[in-house]
């Protein structure tokens, strides 16, 4: 889950993390009130979570409420990069000295947590990365370990040895335990200010958020979880469906649909598709012990895609219960008007009893997936 600017900064003032003045607006009309706030020169902040905001002319300052307004209706009728805002951030302009980076990430092949700070900022990371490697600090935390001081004092040494001074250093370097305890509370992937300035009062401010929410870990924080459901961001609509029944959805753009339980078969069964020739049309993961309600909603959106010709259930049952399995089918096929064709490979609990409800509504059913996966291809083909 992508954190808009202005929740990512809601939360940096939450923690400690100093940032601008700011007023979030949805309207022409609010321009007045924020402007009382915030000032004039103001930075006009379209809300959208695209990448390179700025240079689509997403991010500009205005000299005056006149200015202002324009800014935002200027914006919002012609869109960031495809999308349209719904909600600006006016903020008080900032006298820039230097542009400066800082984040915490999780590096997945070293299994641990890394502090990344740059004595450039202002651009993408990456870019920095390529370019200028030499300006990045980085400091890796041992999840068991947690961070430490000497992993603050490494951060603050290393940008003083890339030419940042003492003062502005530790500055810095204290944001490291703020940021690290936010993304901690909040089960964070990433955490970022891109950039951080250091202003020519001699203040640090974070004048970008960037924040990432694991959400597999969603469940532990409602609050969010709500959000989300009122605002699905960059999550489709029915992406939002299989959060809800508490499935995982990846829409392809094959047209045989695989639904299975458990990631590993059900990346298996998308691989045994594309052995016969087949592709699949998307990845649904129904997970184990799932009841008919969440079958039910999973079939109901594969038959609802218009590639799909056909659709190969896999179901090996252990916790999942083959009968729940069945309900959950019928239930789909009384509420959704299809004719596609379904192929249904069934074993484990109570297999028999899933098997009777299957075939009493004439859903042939297989034990051996390899022959269920080749009809279902055979099927979306026009064959027999």
């Amino acid at each position: 889950m992508k954190l808009y600017e202005y929740e990512g900064k809601d939360l940096f003032e939450k923690y400690g993390v100093p940032v601008p003045r700011r007023v979030l607006i949805e309207s022409v009309e609010d321009v007045d009130r924020a402007i009382e706030i915030v000032g004039l020169p103001a930075v006009v902040k379209a809300q959208v979570l695209v990448g390179g905001r700025g240079r689509a002319g997403g991010i500009k300052v205005a000299k005056s409420v006149d200015e202002a307004k324009h800014v935002v209706e200027e914006i919002r009728s012609r869109g960031v990069r495809g999308v349209r805002p719904r909600k600006f951030l006016l903020e008080e302009f900032v006298d820039i000295e230097r542009e400066l980076y800082l984040s915490i990430t999780v590096d997945r092949s070293a299994r641990k947590y890394i502090v990344l700070a740059s004595s450039e900022g202002g651009i993408e990371i990456e870019e920095i990365a390529r370019e200028r490697p030499e300006t990045i600090v980085k400091v890796f935390i041992d999840p068991l370990e947690g961070l430490q001081p000497h992993h603050v004092r490494y951060v603050e040494r290393g940008l003083v040895s890339r030419g940042i001074d003492g003062s502005t250093a530790r500055m810095v370097a204290e944001l490291v335990p703020k940021l690290f305890r936010l993304m901690m509370d909040l089960d964070a992937e990433l955490v970022e200010i891109n950039p951080l300035a250091k202003t020519r009062d001699g203040r640090v401010l974070a004048l970008d958020s960037k924040i990432i929410i694991d959400d597999n870990a969603l469940y532990r924080h409602p609050d969010l979880a709500k959000v989300l459901e009122e605002d699905p961001r960059d999550f489709t609509p029915l992406e939002i469906v299989a959060r809800r029944y508490g499935f995982s959805f990846v829409e392809l753009d094959g047209d045989v649909a695989v639904i299975a339980n458990g990631a590993g078969l059900t990346m298996a069964t998308m691989d045994m598709v594309a052995e016969f020739g087949g592709k699949p049309a998307c990845f649904l993961d129904i997970g184990g012990g799932a009841n008919r309600d969440r079958v039910r909603e999973a079939l109901k959106i594969v038959l609802t895609l218009p590639r799909v010709k056909t659709v190969i259930v896999n179901i090996f049952g252990g916790i999942t219960r083959c009968d729940e399995v069945a309900r959950g089918v019928v239930e789909a096929l009384q509420s959704v008007s299809s004719t596609k064709p379904i192929v249904v490979r069934m074993v484990g609990t109570n297999e028999e009893e899933g098997r009777r409800i299957l075939e009493s509504v004439g859903i042939q059913v297989f034990s051996d997936d390899l022959e269920a996966v080749k009809k279902a291809v055979e099927l979306a083909r026009g064959g027999g």
